[in-house]
């Protein structure tokens, strides 16, 4: 029984700083999805409503707190609509974010055969655009395409992309050491502030690091620079040996802040 007390005072104790340190985590986190999401504005347009509120309340502007009870549930509804994109984006992170998650990730391989290919076209200035996937569901973006669930090799990523065929234009999704499809379109990116020299390629592969966790590679038509894209952002011209850092810190232990490359670098590519 007394060891019950004891237990009891601790927790007593810790229990203001366990509450704060939780609520503080859940702060961070909720701050680092709304940034991965560009959804800051909805998050400025709540406090924005709530220090409306709050200060109508303590001034006790009886009118204005009558208006805005009226409106609450307009308004909501309201940003549900005008935001859905984003609020969409959010629950996606939230999904594939990792303290969600038990266990570890497994390890890809296979890296090489990708590797390879992306410097051969690269050199050959041919452009190329592989999404290595996940944890995120891809079927709709394979249903865009052509199925192949090919084994994974560097001979036919160059078959695909070395020449003008159909699937050319498109994206290979890659998983679990096989190519799935191939040909397949991808979301373009909603960020208004991308940089308008990157062409068709860049900006479908951002995109779809905006709605999913996949890592895409793209290798510039026009350049030759192979870049990377994930959690929303695109890390232009990379080098070999970077590429292959944050490929294996991405895919084979699950860091999803493989850091290097700069997002500005200026670029020539139209492709």
């Amino acid at each position: 029984m007394e060891f019950i007390k004891k237990i009891a005072l601790f927790y007593a104790v810790i229990q203001p700083f366990l509450d704060i340190s939780i609520l503080a985590f859940l702060l961070y986190v909720s701050y680092g999805i709304l940034v991965k999401t560009q959804a800051v504005q909805l998050l400025k347009g709540a406090v924005s409503l709530l220090i409306i509120y709050a200060l109508a309340f303590i001034l006790k502007l009886n009118t204005l707190l009558w208006l805005l009870n009226i409106l609450a549930p307009g308004l909501l509804i309201g940003v549900a609509i005008v935001f859905q994109p984003e609020l969409r984006k959010i629950f996606l992170k939230i999904g594939q974010s990792d303290w969600l998650r038990i266990g570890k990730r497994s390890k890809h391989s296979h890296l090489d055969s990708v590797l390879t290919a992306a410097d051969i076209l690269s050199n050959h200035r041919r452009g190329m655009l592989a999404v290595l996937t996940r944890h995120n569901n891809l079927r709709d973006i394979v249903e865009t395409g052509n199925r192949l669930n090919a084994d994974l090799s560097s001979s036919l990523l160059v078959t695909i992309f070395g020449h003008d065929t159909p699937l050319h234009d498109g994206a290979v999704i890659i998983q679990g050491g096989r190519i799935i499809a191939a040909g397949c379109f991808l979301p373009l990116s909603e960020q208004q502030d991308i940089r308008k020299t990157f062409g068709t390629r860049h900006r479908a592969a951002l995109g779809l690091s905006e709605e999913t966790d996949a890592v895409i590679l793209i290798v510039s038509e026009e350049t030759g620079a192979i870049s990377l894209a994930y959690d929303s952002k695109l890390y232009y011209d990379l080098s070999s040996a970077e590429i292959t850092r944050q490929l294996e810190g991405l895919l084979e232990l699950g860091s999803e802040t493989a850091g290097g490359g700069d997002q500005g670098n200026e670029s020539k590519d139209f492709d």
